[in-house]
């Protein structure tokens, strides 16, 4: 898959990941396959121009297709580094201080712009594309997947039961978390010292991020307020060796 700088042109292309009722994920093939990418990127983040950047050009993208109408339903990205010294080149280091995870030993991967078109509300359109995220972890010997998860706009009141549990349950660990770096950031770990609903806090919970928390997935100690995206969003990372045996399996049954 893709490495280094290689473009996406280089990789081994064309692979069906997986196929699951309607759905199937593949591999883009053409600049025509990301340029749709980017276009379902565009309507759902609501950008007023194309979402496009340099990274769309060093990352693998991965489209989920529905089969009976041939519409594109979900994307995202995924940027492999052969480890923690290669941090830097990540989307993420625009935003986190990343300098703990450089040690870091072993393959990792970003995954980023993950989104599913509004229209669609299926729950195995998610499922088909963490499917292919396993199916891709494995054949690339990823031990570590991380990106940004986002929560809709920038205001902060809506999430607090959200934020409240992230702090409670789900910082990262302190050899591996991010420090600081934008300039507009919530410190909500240092500034919340409310008790969080659990109810409240799922359901405000992006999916995304939830199928992470799931697994055994961390989050910063703060949320970067991105402007440009409206949204807020929080480093996440997701040590592959310490997703449950269960999940694991139930993963791996999906990826098939």
């Amino acid at each position: 898959m893709t490495k280094g700088n290689d473009r996406m042109s280089d990789a081994p292309l064309g692979d069906v990941l997986l196929s699951k009722g309607r759905y199937h994920a593949r591999l883009a093939t053409s600049d025509a396959d990301i340029a749709a990418a980017q276009a379902l990127r565009t309507l759902c983040f609501r950008t007023s121009q194309l979402d496009q950047d340099d990274f769309d050009q060093s990352c693998a993208h991965i489209l989920v297709e529905d089969l009976r109408t041939g519409a594109l339903v979900c994307c995202f990205r995924m940027l492999v580094l052969d480890g923690g010294s290669e941090i830097c080149r990540s989307y993420s280091a625009q935003f986190y201080d990343l300098a703990a995870m450089r040690s870091f030993d072993g393959r990792m991967v970003e995954m980023g712009r993950f989104c599913i078109h509004q229209g669609c509300n299926d729950a195995d359109i998610l499922r088909v594309a963490w499917g292919a995220m396993t199916a891709f972890v494995d054949q690339n010997d990823i031990q570590m997947l991380f990106g940004c998860s986002s929560f809709a706009g920038t205001e902060t009141d809506e999430y607090l039961d959200a934020f409240a549990m992230l702090k409670h349950r789900h910082l990262g660990p302190k050899r591996w978390l991010p420090r600081v770096k934008a300039p507009n950031v919530f410190r909500f770990a240092a500034r919340l010292r409310r008790k969080p609903d659990a109810k409240k806090a799922m359901l405000r919970m992006p999916p995304l991020l939830r199928t992470y928390l799931m697994m055994g997935g961390w989050v910063s100690d703060h949320a970067v307020v991105d402007d440009n995206l409206n949204t807020l969003h929080v480093f996440t990372g997701l040590e592959i060796g310490a997703i449950p045996p269960a999940r694991k399996r139930l993963l791996r049954a999906v990826a098939g």
